[in-house]
């Protein structure tokens, strides 16, 4: 699978003088099958409203989304701007979403929050029982969310995102507030999935060293109007990261060659 993003200009109707707000503009790049993407970039840049066009969610754009062999290929629409887009992806694609809220349904247990998003065949397979194991939640499996930490809300959120088996993790901030143990945590069940089932991921955060610790890839966006002003590879192994001094090393070297990026918050 690859994702090909093409937005030239994505704008909201706002309050303001002029009417409307240019969220971004001119964004454009590739994503490979099994790649891991970070987006960095300060707040209201535009990279939740870039994961909603990705997604499917907002289909108001100019420009055009689409992944490789897609065949359905969309159809053009206006936008209160007349702007035109198209949107295209395949049939059989598979996207799991993690947002910033865990987003669990209140009224249904663990258990049940991760059937719902899963055939009867998936659940027949034992898949629920391997997630819960992976992020140690097979003791809270009948619990109900209200009965959780907001950690292992999250937890629950990231591993129903992996029961689908996606094709593209997206992930828009979901470990903000976290203790840094937990934090740790979630990286590590998050890398250990995506280097067993290898799925492409968008990966939105603030945090540089966040971002250097899971990106294999790392884009970069400057303020309102959002588009991206650096496209990185992270030249790290992924065992070296988890090496405390091999990685602040790293980090120092990286913050000395790209300045600015310290900056983003």
């Amino acid at each position: 699978m690859q994702l090909q993003v093409d937005i030239q200009r994505k704008i909201f109707l706002s309050f303001e003088e002029s009417g409307q707000v240019v969220a971004l503009e001119n964004v454009r790049f590739a994503a490979d099958a099994g790649e891991f993407l970070c987006i960095l970039g300060p707040s209201g840049c535009g990279k939740t409203t870039l994961l909603n066009i990705i997604t499917g969610l907002d289909p108001h754009f100019e420009g055009a989304v689409s992944l490789e062999a897609s065949i359905d290929t969309g159809t053009c629409g206006q936008d209160a701007h007349d702007s035109k887009k198209k949107h295209s992806r395949e049939s059989e694609l598979r996207i799991g979403f993690v947002f910033q809220n865990p987003r669990l349904l209140p009224w249904r247990t663990v258990e049940e929050n991760l059937r719902i998003v899963l055939s009867t065949e998936q659940i027949q397979s034992g898949i629920i029982d391997e997630l819960l194991a992976s992020a140690e939640l097979e003791a809270f499996r009948n619990s109900y969310p209200s009965q959780l930490s907001i950690g292992m809300q999250r937890r629950v959120s990231l591993i129903r995102a992996f029961s689908i088996q996606p094709d593209l993790l997206v992930m828009d901030e979901p470990f903000v507030s976290l203790d840094k143990r937990m934090e740790d945590k979630l990286h590590q069940v998050l890398l250990d999935y995506w280097q067993t089932r290898n799925p492409s991921v968008l990966f939105v955060t603030h945090q540089i060293n966040e971002a250097l610790k899971l990106a294999s890839r790392l884009l970069v966006f400057s303020s309102r109007p959002g588009t991206i002003i650096l496209d990185i590879p992270v030249e790290l192994s992924y065992p070296d990261r988890n090496n405390p001094e091999v990685f602040r090393a790293f980090v120092t070297r990286f913050s000395e060659e790209y300045p600015g990026i310290r900056q983003i918050h």
